[in-house]
């Protein structure tokens, strides 16, 4: 099993988690990052460049057809859900929102699920709905490596509780534990 594609996806309270994260990711990854965050939709939106000015790695906000490149960080835009086309090629689509959310978590995670098979590694962070625990158990049913932000950590747990309470046995981290365990998968590949 090798890690093709890692996901992250949050809701309130994960932008905070993010910016300890990013900056010690290694810049050699083999895999590109993309991240789902619950956002509202403004029409210049700079959440991609705040993410950037702390990360180690380009940090670009998705377009219809972006083609993911290993090592770089892909945002998903308020508004659209996210989706997988290839391995390679991101999709954007404005159909209804799930879990009160577009871009949704679980739209995400399940789209990668399909395309990358086992070779799919996510990360779900504090939130207020159980968007994500859907995608994670596709993850997991083909066989791919999921993480949750542990509870008690984070400043909106009910998310993480969701994942928590549908998946016993899921890995539980603390955010100073998050980025080690991103890096550690480039050893997967």
């Amino acid at each position: 099993m090798g890690t093709d594609v890692f996901l992250i996806g949050g809701s309130a309270g994960s932008i905070l988690i993010l910016l300890q994260i990013l900056p010690h990711l290694d810049k050699d990854l083999p895999f590109p990052i993309v991240i789902i965050l619950h956002r509202k939709s403004f029409p210049q939106s700079s959440l991609h460049i705040l993410l950037e000015t702390s990360a180690a790695l380009s940090v670009l906000e998705a377009e219809d057809k972006t083609e993911l490149e290993n090592g770089k960080c892909y945002l998903a835009p308020a508004n659209y859900h996210l989706l997988f086309e290839t391995k390679r090629l991101l999709a954007l689509d404005a159909s209804e929102k799930v879990n009160f959310s577009r871009p949704s978590i679980d739209v995400t995670f399940e789209s990668a699920a399909r395309i990358f098979k086992n070779n799919v590694g996510a990360l779900l962070l504090s939130g207020g709905n159980q968007d994500g625990v859907e995608g994670l158990l596709h993850i997991l049913q083909n066989k791919g490596v999921v993480a949750i932000q542990d509870p008690a950590t984070a400043e909106v747990s009910y998310m993480p509780q969701q994942a928590l309470q549908a998946i016993p046995d899921i890995k539980l981290l603390q955010p100073d534990e998050m980025a080690t365990f991103i890096n550690k998968l480039k050893y997967n590949t």
